[in-house]
């Protein structure tokens, strides 16, 4: 396979932001396997790179894939195995929709054989680019951070009930970064932002990415930030951005980043 399916901007400092859930290809020889719903991937993770457009100007790395979650979740294992046993979610091939819609005409779903072949063209090379980056990043600063930056509207009642708060940290319950670092993330939103709700470790603790790359005992460090896109967007298709929203919250982010990167492991 030859096409493209992520761009990798390498900066200078010691964190890098991964974007997994932005994409909205489907694949050329796949669409006719999709229902009308499925084709509008209505899952994706909105605006994010514009929400984050900041992390140039602080050397911050990203990455980020071109095809949609619908095509592959790459922030589910490549084992298939659910991230939160005994509750709704979706699968490293979904079949339904956040709202338990098929994704798929009736009998076109993808079968075992069909998801290893999605595995090498599009989950692998995103991880191998995303290993290699907090490598290199380890290998400059001693230490690499990881920020998982995802959104997803605010209520979906297959998945979770009520309204989401506006910041969900997740730090795979504490396992994935240092002690105190998303706690004092936590404390940030609650402070520059008392407007929005804030939780650490609630219904989102931290996917796939979270959980495999946060190993303080290798000196990686990971933290998730999902987000309800109530704060930033319409959660409607067409799905526009709003400004003003928007506007107000991309300094709380770029306030949060710029706390993770200060912090320095003993």
């Amino acid at each position: 396979m030859t096409q493209e399916v992520f761009k990798l901007r390498q900066g200078t400092s010691p964190l890098l932001i991964s974007m997994p859930h932005v994409g909205t290809l489907l694949p050329d020889d796949l669409k006719s396997a999709f229902s009308d719903v499925g084709l509008q991937v209505d899952d994706t993770d909105w605006h994010i790179e514009d929400l984050y457009d900041f992390a140039g100007e602080l050397g911050v790395s990203v990455i980020r894939p071109f095809y949609s979650r619908y095509t592959i979740d790459l922030n589910r294992p490549a084992d298939g195995k659910s991230l939160y046993p005994g509750q709704n979610t979706t699968g490293l091939c979904p079949l339904t929709t956040f709202d338990n819609v098929p994704l798929y005409k009736p009998g076109m779903e993808p079968d075992q054989a069909e998801v290893a072949r999605r595995l090498p063209l599009y989950w692998k090379p995103y991880h191998a680019a995303l290993q290699a980056e907090l490598e290199r990043i380890r290998s400059i600063h001693g230490y690499a951070l990881l920020w998982d930056a995802h959104s997803i509207r605010s209520v979906i009642p297959h998945l979770f009930e009520g309204e989401l708060p506006v910041f969900n940290f997740g730090s795979a319950s504490g396992e994935s970064c240092a002690p105190g670092v998303a706690e004092a993330l936590l404390k940030q939103a609650q402070e520059l932002a008392p407007h929005y709700p804030a939780v650490l470790n609630g219904r989102f603790k931290g996917g796939y990415i979270t959980r495999n790359y946060g190993q303080p005992a290798n000196k990686v460090y990971a933290v998730q930030l999902e987000l309800a896109q109530r704060s930033y967007m319409e959660e409607q298709a067409p799905y526009a951005l709003d400004a003003a929203l928007s506007g107000k919250l991309k300094p709380v982010l770029r306030e949060f980043i710029r706390s993770y990167l200060a912090f320095k492991p003993s």
